[in-house]
């Protein structure tokens, strides 16, 4: 492995757990700084797509729209595993996310396990995210005690 590749894993790396320590602190313009103009992004839960957005502004205002109904966000990133071509890459990554909301003066907590597909490009010497497909596998939620 050449250290240009390990500089390029590194680099895809640090692009989707930037991804998600922006998403946790709802810095959703800054989040949407990691994407392509014209990102495509897809969402499937038990197989079923429920979400399909193009577009960073489509994308930026419906992540805004969520993060308005969420009291805290907390993502954990597993595995990711990467296929690096000239300019371009694919990846798969692995998160654990949990999130509050409030529903009838209680706090719900949803733990979702995710599997993302990533299609990665390289512009202007960094890295972007141009498409993304969210699975998400397994989703839990139950009320948690108010502090």
């Amino acid at each position: 492995m050449t250290l240009e590749i390990l500089k390029t894993k590194e680099a895809l790396r640090n692009l989707i757990d930037d991804y998600a320590s922006l998403g946790d602190e709802k810095k959703i313009s800054e989040q949407m700084d990691l994407f392509t103009s014209d990102l495509t992004y897809k969402v499937f839960m038990e197989g079923n797509l429920v979400a399909d957005v193009s577009g960073r502004e489509k994308m930026e205002r419906d992540f805004n729209l969520h993060s308005s109904q969420v009291k805290t966000y907390f993502t954990l990133n597993g595995q990711h595993f990467v296929t690096i071509n000239e300019g371009t890459a694919t990846g798969i990554s692995f998160s654990q996310i949990k999130m509050i909301r409030k529903a009838d003066g209680k706090d719900i907590l949803t733990d979702y396990s995710v599997k993302y597909e990533d299609f990665y490009i390289h512009q202007n010497e960094k890295w972007f995210i141009k498409d993304r497909i969210a699975h998400f596998l397994i989703v839990e939620s139950k009320t948690i005690a108010n502090d």
